[in-house]
């Protein structure tokens, strides 16, 4: 498959071994039991090393996975508000969206209107405006609000918080922070 005249050759230990035709190369490989394969077609003269293509296909869809397994997965939250809730329960699902922004995740306000309510959307935008002034700091408003028959929803999306990795996120507290706790 290889269309050159010379390839410079790695052996199976990444050394150099040098430049030959494509033709010394893959029975040098056959000799040794392992496969010519081209790595850097764009060079000159290309560059092919000498390997077992099982056991790089293999690693190459290890590291794949080992990458993909890293990554951070942003889910989102949806939490529900009506127009007359009390204010514990406003509380209570504000701490919600608070939690889910800090999480990392983005959080879908929808505001429900029932009966009569659906005719005054008004009342919808004040929950959200209230909504999105307690989360100021967190998050902000991604996209635009949407209005539907019945209800109204926006998106809110986390602010960055300077780099922080969920490895180091301290989930317990540290130890001054818990002993200040308990003294007051």
């Amino acid at each position: 498959m290889i269309k050159v005249p010379k390839v410079r050759i790695i052996d199976e230990d990444k050394k150099q071994v040098g430049i030959m035709t494509p033709q010394e190369a893959l029975s040098l490989a056959q000799e040794k039991g392992l496969d010519l394969v081209e790595i850097a077609p764009n060079l000159d003269p290309p560059v092919c090393r000498i390997m077992d293509y099982g056991k790089f296909l293999y690693d190459l869809h290890k590291k794949a996975h080992e990458a993909k397994k890293h990554q951070k997965q942003i889910q989102i939250k949806e939490i529900k508000f009506r127009p007359k809730i009390s204010i514990h329960d406003y509380n209570f699902k504000i701490k919600h969206v608070q939690r889910f922004l800090k999480e990392g995740n983005k959080v879908k306000i929808t505001v429900l209107l029932r009966g009569r309510e659906k005719a005054k959307p008004e009342l919808a935008n004040m929950i959200l405006d209230r909504v999105l002034e307690d989360v100021k700091d967190l998050g902000h408003l991604d996209g635009n609000i949407r209005t539907q028959f019945g209800a109204v929803s926006s998106m809110l999306s986390p602010t960055k918080l300077g780099g922080k990795d969920a490895k180091t996120k301290n989930t317990q507290g540290s130890q001054k922070e818990i002993q200040a706790d308990g003294n007051t």
